[in-house]
């Protein structure tokens, strides 16, 4: 399998989205049009997905300004229509009413004191439909501030999981819940933009609880210098976790004390052990102080209960619409700014390693 494209984009909001939009034009409109028959399956058609998605871009401009200006760009320089870009980015909100029935991801931070490196690693697999493949990339972007970001995404949308130049990376779980459906709101892609948008560190990064949501989003924080925190972020309420005996690990349900009632329990599955079997993994070179980035992804590839395990495959059997496979493997160094991600599972595929001590070079093919 080919490595992920690199798209490298620099400089205001407006002058990134352009350079975003321009590059990866032919991708993220191919994106649109596959969504466009997974928002069908749940009874939305184009034009309503449209409406719904300039609702989004309201909010997203109300509260996220930066982040609006970016994708208004990026709309306009892929010849998207607005409404579009921001119903794929609000992907999650629009396809809440199927409900949590493909459970998407696993993620672990490692504190630094139990890391063979002395460095805070963040990593997840990412799991999702397969005809999402085609569709994904790197994005790297630095702004007017001189603030940096690397992170995987889909195209079209500027984060799924990566990090900054402040130190800061994250990672994320969907989660469901009976508070989720309710109107307005920024989208699910949006918040994990907007942890990753923060020139001053975890601190300001931290300051996404604040925004409104109408969909519940697990988000993994991490820093270089060794803090994590996880946020179970659902609408009118967050839960916090923290890391135990050096490890911070997480899947697809609620494990905090927040007050929710959780959806993933009327439809069972792999997520209820995948968080607990990462931990295991990873627990015997955490308590030697030992654990280094080729430990975490060796665990990513763990096929106990295949193929609904940490690396996840395609059951042939599964409906269509059901059927998921781990996209993408993504393993972060914080310390060093490193990024290392495959292009499908990470037991059959290799990973793309990208520093943000290099990508933004000039002799970077992708650099503009």
């Amino acid at each position: 399998m080919s490595p992920l494209p690199l798209i490298v984009a620099q400089g205001s909001p407006t002058e990134i989205g352009a350079a975003y939009g321009g590059q990866a034009r032919e991708l993220i409109r191919a994106n649109v049009e596959d969504y466009r028959e997974k928002f069908a399956v749940v009874g939305l058609g184009a034009a309503q997905a449209r409406r719904l998605g300039e609702a989004f871009r309201s909010t997203t401009h109300d509260h996220t300004p930066r982040i609006a200006t970016t994708l208004d760009a990026v709309a306009e320089a892929s010849g998207v229509a607005v409404g579009d870009i921001y119903a794929l980015n609000a992907r999650t909100e629009l396809m809440l009413p199927a409900g949590p029935q493909l459970p998407e991801c696993t993620g672990v931070a490692v504190m630094p004191e139990h890391t063979a490196a002395g460095h805070t690693l963040l990593a997840q697999n990412w799991d999702w439909y397969p005809s999402q493949l085609p569709y994904s990339l790197v994005l790297a972007t630095r702004d007017e501030r001189g603030h940096e970001i690397v992170c995987l995404t889909e195209a079209g949308m500027l984060a799924k999981t990566g990090l900054n130049s402040a130190g800061v990376g994250v990672c994320v779980n969907l989660l469901h819940c009976d508070r989720d459906g309710l109107p307005g709101g920024v989208p699910y892609h949006v918040l994990i933009r907007a942890v990753l948008d923060q020139p001053d560190g975890i601190s300001t990064s931290l300051k996404v609880t604040s925004l409104p949501r109408s969909a519940s989003i697990n988000l993994v924080i991490a820093t270089a210098g060794g803090v994590a925190v996880d946020l179970e972020v659902a609408p009118g309420a967050t839960g916090r976790v923290l890391p135990t005996d050096g490890l911070l690990t997480h899947a697809n349900h609620f494990v905090s004390d927040i007050d929710v009632t959780d959806a993933i329990y009327d439809v069972g599955g792999s997520s209820l052990f995948r968080d607990y079997r990462l931990r295991r993994l990873l627990a015997d070179r955490a308590a030697e102080r030992k654990v280094s980035v080729d430990d975490v992804a060796d665990a990513l590839r763990d096929h106990l209960g295949f193929p609904y395990a940490l690396c996840r495959h395609v059951n042939e059997t599964d409906e269509p619409e059901l059927r998921s496979l781990t996209c993408s493997s993504v393993v972060m160094d914080l310390d060093e700014r490193l990024m290392l991600v495959s292009q499908g599972p990470p037991c059959e595929s290799p990973f793309l390693e990208v520093s943000l001590e290099t990508v933004f070079d000039p002799q970077s093919p992708a650099a503009v």
